[in-house]
């Protein structure tokens, strides 16, 4: 049985979680370290103000690390810490979750569209 606290407790990582963008994002870092271009390219239509935010939203929670490499041309690297690691079961448990039920959920939705239509 969960905690009754849990809510309040998790309300952190799902207001990250829930944001446009970062569920695909941190898909892309579980792979490996990522240069902003590649991430940028891997996700596209997404703008550079909007992957830039996500990103830092990231760094400040401690979730990804930022490596400024001098040069030209300047390049970066994102890559997840420790913490951002400790994600990927959450990441499993959903895909696991959606193997099982995905399905399910998806004819139900459709099911209601076809039964909305029936009655008009």
């Amino acid at each position: 049985m969960m905690d009754r606290s849990c809510p309040g407790t998790v309300e952190p990582i799902l207001e990250i979680l829930d944001g446009k963008w970062m569920l695909l994002l941190l898909f892309e870092l579980f792979n490996g370290t990522r240069r902003f271009g590649e991430l940028r390219r891997k996700l596209q239509p997404i703008s550079p103000k909007t992957l830039t935010d996500r990103l830092r939203l990231l760094e400040e929670k401690g979730i990804v690390t930022r490596t400024l490499y001098p040069g030209v041309p300047l390049h970066v690297e994102y890559e997840l810490t420790e913490s951002g690691q400790g994600l990927q079961p959450i990441f499993e448990a959903m895909w696991t979750w959606t193997q099982q039920h995905g399905a399910y959920l998806g004819n139900e939705k459709s099911g209601e569209e076809q039964g909305s239509e029936k009655v008009l």
